[in-house]
């Protein structure tokens, strides 16, 4: 899949095999024949899933010597309800039953995140705003987890600190004030990088604004003010953050904001319920 492409999962996926598995997967090895195959289907438990992650399920059962062949395999993004079978696969049954936690923790985290920015996309659909995610991310999985929210309809913020500038209130409190912020980074930003500053006050977005930010992220903002930040901005690229919930996330957007970024995309998502049952053929 294109989203997919920009990053090779293997070294990811080989560690996680080599956490799981050690020096061999003991249970299996007692009770499955050698050579012996099988089938594998995956089945939805929840109302309401998004498909992210399953193109992780061939590599991981290759990966353990399943020799898989996908029979059926739903599409990345797709929505999926309670009962439906997400994947079912053929293949040798000791490396079927070796891979079953690996490919299913990557399918249930992965989708979890995408069903969680679903769910915040559709409550603000017909806004000028976007779902954003954070850098929020559980450390080394941080590539995977901003391809759900990508699968999930949402967007992505800068990937890590080499990959955007944005000035938070350390920053500004190291550099002295706004004004020093914006000023001394743009001494050393490249031209291709915008800027954008955290503001805590509208104090502070007037005094970005003369700065000429080129972005401006509301932190923690109640709503009125947020809505006069958008008066004084004009043009220039808004972002909220902080304490954004479902039931806020539609207020803020019918504010005129750009961005909305959402840290609980990825820090809280819960993992979705499936389940994968296997027969000997």
């Amino acid at each position: 899949m294109e989203l997919f492409q920009q990053f090779d999962p293997s070294d990811l996926i080989k560690r996680a095999l080599a956490e799981d598995v050690g020096q061999g997967d003991i249970t299996t090895a007692a009770t499955v024949a050698p050579g012996q195959v099988g089938r594998a289907r995956i089945r939805v438990k929840e109302p309401r899933m998004i498909l992210a992650g399953g193109i992780f399920l061939e590599p991981v059962m290759r990966m353990t010597g399943a020799y898989p062949r996908i029979i059926k395999l739903a599409e990345e993004g797709a929505e999926l309800k309670a009962g439906d079978t997400l994947a079912e696969v053929e293949g040798k049954l000791a490396g079927l039953l070796t891979g079953e936690r690996t490919a299913l923790n990557f399918i249930q985290l992965l989708s979890g995140i995408a069903t969680t920015t679903r769910t915040f996309v559709d409550a603000i659909a017909g806004t000028r705003a976007k779902i954003i995610d954070t850098r929020k991310t559980h450390p080394g999985l941080r590539g995977v987890e901003k391809y759900a929210v990508r699968v999930g309809g949402g967007h992505n913020h800068r990937h890590g600190l080499d990959s955007g500038v944005l000035i938070k209130e350390n920053h500004i409190a190291a550099a002295g004030s706004v004004t020093k912020a914006i000023e001394n980074t743009r001494r050393i930003a490249p031209h291709t990088l915008k800027i954008e500053i955290e503001c805590e006050t509208l104090a502070q977005v007037d005094e970005a604004i003369r700065a000429r930010a080129d972005a401006i992220l509301l932190d923690n903002m109640p709503l009125f003010d947020i809505h006069n930040a958008r008066s004084m901005a004009g043009g220039i690229l808004l972002e909220v953050s902080g304490g954004v919930t479902l039931e806020t996330v539609r207020a803020i957007a019918e504010a005129g904001v750009d961005l909305i970024s959402v840290g609980a995309l990825t820090h809280s998502a819960r993992a979705v319920d499936i389940s994968m049952r296997i027969e000997a053929m």
